[in-house]
């Protein structure tokens, strides 16, 4: 949902230029999306219910449709409609795609049993917003399970990048784009009124033998920055060459290599319904803990003062 008083954080239209410009090669660097949506389908195949109604939000190359197929939970899936903002991205293969952009969904209130999204979503200027939509357009008792980048991702490049700009010109402004605080992640879902949410964090690290074959992997995955406010200075080759001498300064391993820490969140929720298990109200419990645990209770001395 985005208003006038959201922040534009992300230019969405330079977002879906990136995206359009990385769907021919998407496949080359897809390996962090294939793990989120392999993930998210391993999570489906414990909860044993029917989804005769779901959408994938951001499905770039159909990772998540794949990884479902290989799985038993694909017979619990009915229809599944694959959507992104990048009509590129969509082309070339089987199945419902719709072009639609995670900020303005399409789709009816209570219309659908299950979303899910693998890391598209914290391109969202607004995820919270971006997650109300996906908590109308879901029925009572519907799930998401969605995928975003947190905050200790590509944390090695901001460093150096930041420090090898301060030390070159005596400043320095944002490279690489934000993303969310895994400790505010169940909040989110909070916020957005979903129900019994749980959020989950998996840090992955990749290692390359230059930063370039990073930003080549960035820009493969359509994951470079889409900053909307740019920095007022253009990225020079001498900023750039001393932020690598500092990644290997830094972070190089005993085998020279360079690591790119990527850290997924995952964040699971449910649309409430009179139908989900409900907390106790408070002095309800029908046996006390100390007999539960076969122990002794020992009541706590007055505060005499």
């Amino acid at each position: 949902m985005s208003t006038s008083l959201t922040p534009r954080i992300f230019d969405r239209a330079l977002l879906r230029a990136r995206l359009d410009r990385a769907a021919a090669t998407y496949g080359q660097a897809d390996f962090l999306k294939r793990r989120a949506a392999e993930d998210i389908v391993m999570r489906l195949e414990t909860i044993i219910r029917d989804f005769p109604a779901a959408v994938d939000l951001g499905a770039r190359n159909g990772a998540f449709a794949r990884a479902l197929a290989e799985s038993d939970a694909a017979a619990r899936v009915g229809l599944l409609v694959e959507t992104d903002i990048s009509q590129g991205m969509l082309a070339g293969r089987a199945g419902v795609r719709v072009a639609a952009d995670e900020e303005a969904l399409p789709f009816a209130f209570a219309s659908l049993d299950l979303v899910v999204s693998s890391l598209a979503l914290h391109w969202t200027n607004d995820v919270v917003g971006a997650l109300i939509q996906v908590r109308r357009a879901l029925k009572p008792d519907g799930l998401f399970i969605g995928a975003l980048f947190g905050g200790a991702t590509l944390t090695e490049l901001r460093q150096v990048m930041l420090d090898a700009e301060v030390e070159l010109t005596g400043g320095a402004g944002p490279r690489v784009s934000p993303f969310a605080d895994p400790n505010d992640a169940a909040s989110l879902l909070q916020r957005a009124g979903f129900a019994l949410p749980v959020a989950d964090v998996d840090r992955v690290t990749v290692r390359y033998d230059h930063p370039l074959k990073l930003i080549a992997d960035l820009r493969a995955m359509g994951e470079t920055s889409v900053l909307a406010e740019r920095h007022p200075r253009p990225l020079t080759r001498a900023v750039l060459g001393r932020a690598f001498e500092l990644y290997f300064e830094r972070f190089a391993g005993p085998d020279g290599r360079i690591p790119a820490t990527f850290e997924i969140l995952t964040l699971t929720g449910w649309t409430p319904s009179s139908i989900q298990q409900q907390p106790l109200r408070p002095g309800s419990a029908k046996m006390r803990l100390a007999d539960a645990l076969n122990t002794v209770e020992h009541p706590l001395p007055r505060d005499e003062g």
